[in-house]
């Protein structure tokens, strides 16, 4: 498989900056609300709930291939160059679907309401619980005021970090990427899942994915996803965000963000078994992965920790 990147000068900069996630990548980190590479419930077994991947939660929508976000920071702060993510939501409900709603502020603290897009959407959000379960991917929608509501699944007891990914197309945020975030609590008795140990090989709807190659602090390294089933390589893979793959991580411990995006446009429904990318993550530790791809229109999320040293 090739690859071409289509970077722009400022992200080919950025890139070789090296700071913070650099990455370039075969794989990308998108969902929408409606239609979704949300993971409603997951837990930190090798195999997604069903939810994952049912009907009305898996439509494409474009990607930028060879974008690069190496600039947008670690995810964890709610503000950041005169950007603010604001929400009046310091709790949600358990056990239920729930709309989170929020805004983003510029510099001149009004509501900012016009976004560039990124891989066909003006706005990426994404929510998962402290122990790195629950995975949910959206894209919500924006009010004329400026007011986003994501429509969230069911949400179990703990604490949850919600995370909005974005790029103003105006101000002095323009074309600059962002991804700020806040916690959330969800009140009841909070049972926390251990995280799996680090594996390199993962089952998801009947699906083997297989992580080959070495991730490294600071180094770009090769690396390969290979999907298989019952034994026989995958060359089914349909377009999924542009691409063939969908990729994000989070960091075991402080829930640091990483978003990994596509270097090449998926054409036809023939990609795979082999998905090869170059991954830079900016600490040590574990990080949970969530990969997402498509075949025969369904949607499938694999889930799997990588040990970086």
């Amino acid at each position: 498989m090739s690859f071409s990147s289509r970077l722009s000068p400022r992200r080919r900069s950025l890139a070789a900056s090296g700071t913070a996630v650099v990455l370039a990548v075969t794989l990308a980190a998108c969902g929408s609300s409606k239609d979704s590479g949300s993971m409603p419930g997951m837990d930190h077994g090798s195999k997604p709930s069903a939810s994952a991947s049912s009907a009305g939660m898996d439509h494409d929508h474009g990607s930028m291939p060879g974008m690069d976000h190496g600039d947008m920071g670690d995810g964890l702060a709610d503000a950041k160059d005169g950007y603010k993510l604001t929400s009046t939501a310091a709790e949600l409900p358990a056990g239920k679907e729930a709309a989170y709603t929020f805004r983003i502020a510029g510099p001149d603290g009004k509501p900012v309401t016009g976004f560039a897009e990124e891989q066909t959407k003006r706005m990426h959000f994404y929510a998962i619980r402290s122990d790195l379960t629950g995975f949910q991917h959206l894209h919500p929608a924006m009010a004329a005021d400026g007011t986003w509501t994501a429509d969230l699944a069911a949400l179990e007891p703990g604490t949850w970090r919600t995370y909005a990914s974005f790029t103003p197309d105006s101000g002095p945020g323009k074309g600059k990427d962002f991804v700020l975030s806040r916690t959330v609590t969800v009140p009841g008795d909070a049972q926390q899942t251990p995280l799996p140990k680090a594996t390199d090989t993962v089952e998801a709807d009947g699906y083997t994915v297989t992580l080959k190659g070495m991730a490294m602090v600071g180094m770009a390294h090769p690396m390969t996803v290979s999907i298989s089933k019952e034994g026989k390589p995958v060359t089914d893979l349909q377009p999924y965000l542009g691409t063939y793959a969908h990729l994000t991580a989070f960091h075991e411990g402080d829930q640091t963000f990483a978003h990994l995006h596509p270097e090449t446009e998926a054409k036809g429904d023939n990609g795979g078994p082999d998905l090869a990318f170059r991954a830079m993550l900016p600490k040590a530790g574990n990080w949970r992965l969530f990969l997402q791809f498509r075949t025969g229109g369904k949607l499938h999320t694999a889930a799997l920790t990588l040990s970086v040293g």
